[in-house]
């Protein structure tokens, strides 16, 4: 069998990755942690009344008194968000949720001591949560930037399609066509579908900055799909990636360049509008 491209079209490939995708707007998504925040605002703010207090165990037991419920917002404050059921050891090595600990007075205040909270309130390091917390949110939300990373690059990718009069649809399940049942029982949704009078090209987009082991997941997924897919009358299996982060993984991406025949990234895409172009 044929290779779909020559060893020299994947050199050249390989020098037209791009070190970045990233715009100013990649780095911080302020509407979500503005969000977040707000979410918590109230309960961060009567937590407030901690700061300053020198009798802690006193002040705890006023404010849980008056609400037990703010305590409820204190995993934040080491970075932990509400849900990931985080767990901890104590000095007998038993195992305790750290959501736990805000279940009586006495475990906020085991809590308050032993993460350093308590002396971070007593000495007033922070003199509002509100906007502690807005600077723990900016923090986790670097978190987030992996999953921006692809958003970007659909956004590319529909920018370019929207500037040349391309229709297209986007997050497309494969049951949308009866003939992807050869794809058999996992449902697959594809980033992105451009239907033409004669084909119908499914798209999936990436862009890998760093390496790791979900690059050789990928290129050997998209190597045993696309010969399914193309091998249906009408349909074209097309991957548009870029990034760096292939040159850490180069040999699969190797084997998926010559096993797809319609493989292009940032610089060549071009090639493949033109394509569209030409069976419209």
């Amino acid at each position: 069998m044929m290779n779909a491209h020559t060893n020299q079209e994947f050199e050249v490939f390989l020098s037209q990755l791009k070190e970045t995708n990233a715009t100013l707007d990649f780095f911080c998504d302020f509407t979500k942690i503005k969000d977040n925040v707000e979410r918590v605002a109230i309960k961060l703010n009567q937590l407030n009344y901690l700061i300053g207090q020198c009798d802690i165990e006193a002040a705890v037991h006023r404010l849980w008194n008056e609400n037990p419920n703010v305590f409820q917002v204190l995993d934040i404050l080491i970075a932990v968000r509400k849900g990931d059921r985080k767990k901890v050891i104590d000095e007998n090595g038993e195992l305790h949720l750290i959501e736990h600990f805000f279940n009586s007075p006495e475990g906020v205040l085991t809590y308050i001591k032993e993460t350093g909270l308590q002396e971070l309130f007593q000495t007033k390091s922070v003199s509002n949560l509100v906007d502690y917390v807005f600077g723990v949110e900016v923090g986790l939300d670097t978190n987030a930037r992996k999953n921006r990373s692809g958003h970007l690059m659909e956004h590319r990718v529909s920018s370019v399609f929207l500037k040349n009069g391309i229709d297209f649809k986007q997050e497309v399940c494969s049951t949308a066509y009866p003939e992807l049942a050869i794809l058999g029982k996992d449902k697959k949704r594809f980033d992105f579908v451009v239907s033409t009078t004669s084909v119908t090209y499914l798209i999936e987009v990436n862009f890998y900055s760093g390496g790791g082991s979900k690059l050789n997941e990928v290129a050997r997924a998209y190597s045993e799909l696309a010969p399914k897919i193309n091998s249906l009358d009408n349909f074209e299996f097309v991957w548009i990636t870029d990034g760096q982060g292939w040159l850490t993984a180069k040999n699969k991406l190797q084997e998926a360049f010559y096993t797809i025949p319609k493989i292009y990234n940032l610089t060549t895409i071009c090639n493949f509008v033109q394509t569209i172009k030409e069976t419209l």
